[in-house]
């Protein structure tokens, strides 16, 4: 018995908490070159509560970078439904806020002035708060002393908090979060996720985070939900139940090498049906 028992594949009911709820959705795109349709990911079901922290692991290519930018509007789903604190969402909004692989931060502009950019795109912050707001969420980051840097001057990872600070100006219901850490050095990568645990468990927001590293899904997450292969469903959900505050000597837990094993394990087994599926095309 590990610290993380396999739950069913996915909530066939949202709880009373659930600030984000997924029934039934589906994605597929068209291949030109190939004049058919491709079926992304198929029938996902998911429910996350307000200020949980899910992480979405499956295999390359079984669609989970693909549901994160349905969720944050960038993509138009097919089929299904999906809201946010109870209210029907079609495409982008407010409510949502994006922390993607690499900062992209506006080169031109300091820190403080990168953090306020998302406030200044909305048009429904006033200047005095966007302000307030910039500075706090710098400080909450981390970056407090850096305002005036610009992106040239900072390190790989002090450009990361800056781009979480920016998507947490904006004040969203839910940030998504697709692999922020990947193009980190491995001891930054580290360092960032310990830090991205404190911020989280200062800003109580609702996540959705997806990686590749399952170590990295155990140690931040309430629930790592695994993503089959081709078409992507949700094969399985991985209660965490580690305390919280948590520090990385976790990492080195007999327990929780063993809840990452449960996770793989299953990785793997899709892996293996994506080499049967391909074999026989």
């Amino acid at each position: 018995m590990t610290a993380a028992m396999a739950a069913p594949a996915a909530s066939a009911h949202a709880s009373a908490a659930a600030k984000l709820v997924i029934e039934h959705m589906s994605y597929r795109y068209f291949l030109e070159r190939e004049e058919s349709e491709f079926l992304a990911f198929s029938d996902v079901s998911l429910s996350v509560n307000d200020g949980e922290f899910v992480a979405i692991v499956g295999p390359s290519g079984c669609g989970k970078t693909t549901l994160l930018n349905v969720i944050a509007g960038l993509l138009p789903y097919d089929e299904g439904t999906m809201t946010i604190g109870g209210l029907p969402v079609q495409g982008p909004g407010i409510n949502r806020s994006m922390v993607f692989q690499n900062a992209s931060l506006l080169p031109w502009r300091t820190v403080f002035d990168n953090v306020r950019y998302g406030m200044e795109m909305q048009r429904r912050f006033e200047p005095a708060l966007m302000t307030s707001r910039a500075e706090e969420m710098i400080r909450l980051v981390g970056l407090a002393g850096f305002e005036k840097r610009y992106p040239s001057e900072l390190s790989g990872g002090m450009q990361q908090r800056a781009n979480l600070a920016r998507a947490l100006a904006t004040d969203p219901e839910v940030l998504l979060m697709d692999e922020p850490f990947a193009a980190l050095d491995a001891q930054t990568r580290e360092f960032m996720q310990a830090e991205l645990l404190k911020i989280w468990s200062k800003s109580k927001k609702t996540v959705v985070f997806i990686t590749h590293q399952i170590d990295e899904a155990v140690f931040l997450a309430d629930r790592v939900v695994v993503m089959g292969t081709r078409p992507g469903r949700i094969k399985k959900e991985f209660p965490i139940a580690f305390e919280r505050p948590r520090s990385l000597s976790l990492k080195r837990d007999p327990k929780f090498l063993a809840t990452c094993d449960d996770v793989w394990r299953l990785i793997e087994q899709e892996a293996e049906r994506i080499n049967v599926l391909r074999a026989a095309e």
